[in-house]
């Protein structure tokens, strides 16, 4: 399996060439999630969570992902690493799941985790979540191409609704 550096702007390119090939946001949301997973072998899963409001307060919802299925399809924003990413705008990285509190299980096998809120008009829309099976998964090339992806997302929903 191949694997991209996670600066190089090759790949970056590839990243913008799906959002001006996307039908939808939808359709962009799957691109993006198969492409980190299939390239880059250490992001076990990777998926989208989109906020919708509800009567009861704001939520998560699983949007396209790509890994085994999850048991958090419906995620408060008061619950979890994801919750946490949301609520607060930032993105988080952990680098061991087992040492923060926060951390909702999703597999045994996951060991690190990065959450990054998309953003359109300024306001949090949703989240890149991925997971990885290794301790510090994450490191600065990785978080400029999540916040990269994420950015990309924004952008194209901004411009399409």
């Amino acid at each position: 399996m191949a694997t991209t550096h996670p600066k190089s702007s090759a790949f970056i390119l590839e990243l913008n060439g799906l959002a001006v090939t996307a039908a939808s946001g939808e359709a962009l949301m799957k691109d993006i999630a198969t492409l980190l997973h299939q390239k880059l072998t250490k992001y076990n899963w990777v998926g989208f969570y989109m906020l919708e409001h509800e009567p009861g307060g704001d939520i998560l919802v699983l949007g396209p992902f790509k890994g085994t299925m999850t048991p958090h399809i419906r995620i408060p924003l008061n619950q979890g690493i994801c919750g946490a990413a949301a609520s607060s705008g930032m993105t988080i990285i952990i680098n061991d799941v087992a040492s923060d509190p926060r951390y909702l299980a999703c597999s045994l096998e996951t060991k690190s985790e990065i959450v990054v809120p998309i953003f359109v008009h300024g306001k949090v829309v949703g989240e890149l979540d991925i997971d990885s099976h290794f301790l510090a998964a994450f490191g600065p090339g990785d978080r400029i191409l999540c916040e990269h992806a994420a950015a990309l997302l924004g952008k194209f929903l901004q411009s399409h609704s």
